[in-house]
């Protein structure tokens, strides 16, 4: 039989309050790494100059990064709207019809196993101490750890476009002729392989199949944009 003592020292540890910063912080590195190791093979594959080759790849990084920031935010803004219009129309109902919302939200703790009696005194508990707080929860799905963040999820995602970027673009101003491309690969196949086990690891997923997965889909990204580049290139014959 638990006690409160056994509640005080085995606290648990959940990983679910990260998923906003997370999902923000791997798609915009994955995304920096792949479009940008992409765009480098792809021209070097074309046979153009170096110079040419690391500024697209600088123009890559900068137009990536801002394209990341401005698209999360609009992303999530939508989602923060959509948000806020359903807690005040859910706020107007609990003010006009509270019998009903109590109601409704009894019928939600039954459908979850509460019996009747006990599924109507939690929830008129619950609406008593903090009303639309428990029908955001419960009805809407919007919690403190799934609500929107949108500059957060802006500056994350530039900020970790950048920095999966950098190790193709720092790659393609190092090499020079004919190595450009196969060096810009390894080192992006390299950083998409750490990123997926971080990646995972930080989720508490497995390591070994979350850098499977965004090596796979980086290195297909990589090997089709070459192909293009080698397709249409400019290398006199």
């Amino acid at each position: 039989m638990p006690t409160d003592d056994t509640y005080s020292i085995h606290p648990e540890a959940h990983l679910v309050h990260r998923i906003g910063w997370l999902r923000a912080a791997v798609l915009g590195a994955n995304d920096g790494v792949v479009s940008v190791a992409a765009i480098l093979t792809g021209v070097a594959s074309s046979g153009i100059d170096h110079h040419a080759i690391v500024v697209s790849g600088i123009a890559g990084l900068v137009a990536g990064a801002m394209s990341m920031a401005a698209g999360e935010y609009v992303s999530v803004s939508s989602q923060s709207d959509t948000e806020t219009a359903d807690l005040a129309r859910e706020k107007a109902e609990l003010e006009i019809h509270w019998d009903d919302e109590l109601e409704e939200l009894a019928t939600i703790y039954e459908r979850r196993g509460l019996d009747p009696q006990t599924a109507h005194t939690v929830a008129r508990q619950l609406m008593e101490k903090d009303a639309l707080g428990a029908h955001a929860r419960d009805e809407l799905g919007i919690t403190e750890v799934s609500s929107a963040n949108p500059i957060q999820a802006a500056l994350t995602s530039a900020l970790t476009f950048t920095i999966g970027a950098l190790p193709p673009v720092l790659a393609a101003v190092i090499a020079t002729g004919p190595v450009i491309a196969p060096a810009v690969a390894i080192v992006a196949v390299i950083v998409l392989i750490v990123l997926g086990a971080l990646g995972a690891r930080t989720g508490g997923a497995s390591m070994l199949r979350g850098a499977i997965r965004v090596t796979f889909w980086g290195v297909l990204a990589m090997a089709v944009t070459a192909g293009v580049g080698a397709l249409f290139g400019t290398v006199a014959v």
